[in-house]
């Protein structure tokens, strides 16, 4: 039986392995094409994959099957669960994998895009210039086709020259301009906050007028401190929760 085959990363040593291990993975279930295979690798062969010990790669297994990504069965191998839903809580540390695991695994569909003058509210973020591409997508559950979270991403001129519309529909913008634009991304600053639905958002994910949401900023940097994106998603509150976890070394 053919396995799936997980997309490969850098591990930074500055993080748990396993954690980073287990978000890449997860990005790479959630983000997996419907033709792909249920049946992962076997432990020893992910390890290798990763680069990481057997028991790191067991701990990163566990985290997943723990989520209900997975199930594990003894003498016939580890299976993607086909109809898990998604939006389940996420563990942050700071890795750009987990960012990309959050945005992961679900239905997007491009409403709108376009060069527009820069919001009033990321201004700070884009000194100098005039003007970004902004992109506008809708994420619905793949299995209920109900929406989820509403994502505007505000992009870099000539970052945009470079992607794809096709693969902003089936990947998450943080993967494309890491893995596809080939941007150099050095660190995403997150924040999340609870704000009431505005009209527009309302009608775009399906809730009452003045539900609560959670208003996500994210911006990403490259090494020289230059910001390459803010993303600014709405996601519906009844279906995420976020969970942030310092690391205390």
């Amino acid at each position: 039986m053919t396995s799936f085959a997980p997309d490969s990363i850098v591990l930074n040593r500055k993080l748990p392995l396993w954690y980073q291990v287990s978000q890449s993975l997860r990005a790479s279930i959630l983000g997996r094409s419907p033709e792909d295979p249920l049946r992962l690798p076997t432990e020893e062969r992910l390890a290798e994959h990763y680069g990481v010990s057997v028991l790191t790669m067991r701990q990163a297994l566990k985290e997943l099957e723990d989520e209900g990504l997975i199930s594990r069965h003894r003498r016939r191998g580890t299976f993607i669960e086909p109809g898990v839903r998604r939006g389940a809580p996420v563990r942050l540390l700071g890795s750009v994998d987990a960012i990309v695991a959050q945005q992961s695994g679900m239905t997007t569909e491009l409403l709108d895009h376009g060069m527009a003058p820069v919001p009033a509210g990321v201004t700070e973020h884009f000194p100098g210039l005039a003007e970004v591409m902004t992109y506008h997508r809708l994420r619905s559950d793949e299995k209920t086709g109900e929406p989820t979270n509403h994502a505007v991403n505000h992009i870099r001129p000539e970052l945009a020259e470079r992607i794809d519309l096709e693969d902003l529909v089936r990947w998450p913008m943080t993967k494309v301009l890491r893995d596809v634009v080939g941007a150099d991304i050095s660190r995403i600053t997150d924040t999340v906050e609870a704000r009431l639905a505005d009209p527009e958002t309302a009608r775009l994910l399906q809730v009452p007028l003045l539900s609560p949401i959670l208003h996500y900023t994210g911006v990403t940097y490259d090494s020289g401190g230059r910001v390459l994106d803010v993303a600014v998603i709405q996601y519906r509150g009844d279906r995420f929760s976020f969970t942030v976890t310092l690391d205390a070394t």
